[in-house]
């Protein structure tokens, strides 16, 4: 576990508990890194409801049930589709709020041209906040690295208000 990450994740444990909030995370290049960070937070049941590394469309068909209707005009990657995974996984777990982070963590871009070190990230729930974001970066385990902490300074900045 990254030291900085499980500081954040303690900072949000903090604020869903005092706040009776729930949450559920669909992740990608992030690689499962958000919710293992959450999980280790002693508690953690008090406000993870569950997760799913949805890293190819066909685990989005099977987990969050998307079809290619849901996804016309959307393409993966993008804050419109991290969106609606992020409003999909709250709805389909009925929790208080939905993380979803997307993209393309190296060493080289996704089959959309977005190149390595891209990520959309988006947060559902009484408040919606998406955000795109670039490291630069190739190395892959940075990337899911950063895009994490990034995911993390986004929910804390939505659920801090």
């Amino acid at each position: 576990m990254n030291a900085e990450l499980l500081k954040l994740s303690n900072q949000i444990a903090d604020i869903l508990k005092k706040s009776n909030h729930t949450v559920a995370v669909s992740e990608s290049s992030a690689g499962g890194l958000i919710s293992a960070h959450l999980l280790a937070i002693p508690g953690a049941s008090a406000y993870f409801i569950g997760s799913a590394v949805l890293y190819t469309r066909k685990a989005s068909e099977a987990f969050i049930n998307v079809t290619d209707e849901d996804l016309t005009g959307i393409r993966s990657a993008t804050e419109e589709y991290a969106l609606f995974n992020a409003r999909r996984v709250k709805e389909m777990l009925g929790t208080t709020w939905g993380i979803a982070e997307t993209g393309a963590s190296g060493p080289t871009g996704n089959r959309y041209g977005d190149p390595a070190g891209h990520s959309a990230i988006a947060i559902s729930g009484p408040v919606e906040e998406s955000v795109t974001i670039s490291t630069n970066n190739s190395d892959r385990e940075l990337n899911m690295i950063e895009f994490t902490k990034k995911t993390f300074e986004e929910f804390i900045s939505v659920i801090s208000d």
